[in-house]
């Protein structure tokens, strides 16, 4: 089904590769304006040229407050409004409890979690004037937890917990929350693990399956911001078919 966003602005996080370049490229092909927000400025600027449509490059840190409102406060100057923010941004760095590098439990927390809500909590006054739509991309580990996975897992169970208390908070000012659940997807996600027992796992789980594609995860997105106003899709669980668990 084609669906049509024209006239909406969509602010997209993680843009920089996966699940949100692949929703910025099909949201901008729905008709949407878009903002795409990462730190890695030079793919942001390879993906305007795929797009059709206006495309906003912000050089984003999610986990920066500063640099979340910044996204925001250029975002409505350029296109006049905010009606749809996508929260992408994300890094899955698994490793068992014991002997873990802490640090990187802290930058799971800072961007997965916090990073979402610094984003929702900027932008929901313009969410709010607009009636728009905020998609929070959860995952399978935000509904059950995996040995070596439970910060990575503790960080989804949180945007799952935040989202419902949101949603609950401004449903019936007309804003829509979305969780999107996705399981095992094709992108650079699993490189980003620097525990080597873990990383290959997950290469090995990866080849045992017909995998998602980003664009699966991206279809999904726009059909739930692509609903009448009177319709929230608020939740969607979306797993390789292949995946049991």
């Amino acid at each position: 089904m084609n669906y049509t966003l024209n006239d909406r602005v969509a602010l997209v996080t993680g843009a920089s590769s996966g699940i949100g370049q692949a929703t910025a490229l099909a949201l901008a092909e729905a008709g949407a304006k878009v903002a795409v927000a990462a730190r890695r400025t030079d793919r942001l600027e390879a993906l305007a040229e795929q797009a059709s449509g206006e495309i906003l490059v912000l050089k984003t840190d999610v986990t920066d407050l500063g640099s979340v409102r910044e996204a925001v406060t250029h975002t409505v100057e350029r296109f006049g409004q905010l009606d749809v923010l996508v929260n992408n941004a994300g890094l899955m760095l698994n490793s068992p409890v014991l002997g873990a590098d802490v640090t990187e439990w802290t930058r799971m927390i800072d961007t997965n979690l916090l990073g979402s809500m610094y984003m929702v909590h900027t932008a929901l006054p313009h969410l709010l004037d607009s009636r728009g739509t905020i998609v929070q991309i959860s995952s399978t580990s935000g509904r059950t937890a995996y040995a070596t996975a439970g910060v990575y897992s503790a960080t989804k169970f949180g945007i799952n917990a935040f989202s419902e208390a949101l949603r609950q908070e401004v449903t019936e000012q007309g804003v829509r929350v979305v969780v999107v659940e996705p399981g095992f997807v094709s992108t650079e996600l699993i490189t980003h693990i620097t525990d080597p027992a873990r990383l290959a796992m997950a290469k090995e789980m990866a080849a045992s399956m017909r995998t998602l594609d980003p664009k699966d995860v991206a279809a999904a997105v726009l059909y739930a911001i692509a609903q009448p106003a009177h319709v929230a899709v608020n939740e969607i669980l979306v797993r390789p078919t292949d995946q049991s668990s």
